[in-house]
């Protein structure tokens, strides 16, 4: 196994191989090398040496990836980028849904992709809202107003200020957006209107899309209408319901009511979010070779 961490991070990974070494695992089973991913990155994907290659990063990565593998035909499995959906039911508990989404969506500022601890964790959260009435004693407003407070002033710094040079379309969108977390006074309900790419483009960033559907028909749409397909949650207290509903949906791992995560339940995604799975007997298949041997 050869091992190449991110350019940006490296020391976890060879503290790990110094682990390997003082626990006797024999030399040249787990190698650690390091490097930027155009030149160590493609130089191990194009090798005909190597007879897979896993690869965890952007869909932009991932093609790369894709595309210096494709020489020497060596299988690839690809954990890439998400636009999740969080949705509500009509149903759901909106104080506990708005507070796990808000939460999940913020968590190291939107820089966290699946697997993990939270009910879904994404890079960003696209989040269906039902209409709940205004007066309703258990409306979401207290949930919002709750995570809003708690997130407040450290969410929006990425967002809210000018669009910089080197930001996606996407980001320069939401930052004229009404996000949580500014310090600015704020209208009395979430109001934020995304724009068609804000709503479908991944956004390392604290950016959260809050999108009213009117059925479920409207909901499913909305939730499939990106190409990613890497995670997803559904809120509602019929469990039948949502069960129903996430089978609708074209994503790889979703979580109903934020139930909690399932180390050895299979992880990956669909469309451009990846190929393959992680976790599991699936995980391990990725890495096994068939061979058929026939007895006379």
């Amino acid at each position: 196994m050869v091992l190449k961490p991110s350019e940006m991070a490296p020391s976890a990974a060879l503290l790990l191989a110094e682990v390997f070494a003082e626990a006797g695992l024999p030399p040249g089973v787990c190698n650690v090398v390091v490097g930027t991913g155009p030149q160590v990155g493609a130089a191990l994907a194009a090798h005909p040496g190597v007879d897979m290659v896993s690869s965890t990063g952007s869909t932009a990565a991932g093609r790369l990836v894709g595309r210096a593998a494709a020489d020497t035909v060596k299988w690839v499995a690809l954990e890439l980028g998400g636009k999740s959906a969080s949705v509500l039911l009509p149903d759901a508990d909106p104080p506990k849904a708005v507070k796990a989404t808000v939460d999940n969506a913020f968590l190291s500022s939107g820089q966290t992709a699946p697997p993990g601890p939270a009910c879904w964790s994404t890079a960003t959260s696209t989040t269906r809202w039902p209409r709940w009435p205004a007066s309703s004693p258990r409306g979401w407003r207290a949930g919002w107003a709750r995570s809003r407070r708690r997130h407040s002033g450290t969410a929006c710094r990425a967002t809210c200020r000018p669009p910089r040079r080197g930001w996606s379309p996407a980001v320069q969108d939401a930052s004229t957006a009404t996000t949580v977390g500014t310090s600015a006074a704020r209208p009395s309900t979430p109001t934020c209107p995304p724009t068609p790419r804000s709503r479908r483009t991944e956004i390392f960033g604290p950016v959260l899309s809050v999108i009213p559907y009117t059925d479920e028909d409207d909901a499913v749409a909305i939730a499939n209408g990106t190409p990613y397909g890497l995670a997803g949650a559904v809120w509602s207290a019929d469990r039948e319901a949502a069960v129903a509903f996430v089978r609708r949906m074209r994503t790889g791992q979703v979580d109903i009511n934020c139930a909690r995560f399932n180390p050895i339940a299979p992880f990956g995604g669909y469309g451009q979010s990846g190929n393959g799975r992680e976790l599991g007997p699936y995980g391990l298949d990725e890495y096994n070779e068939i061979k058929s041997i026939q007895l006379a």
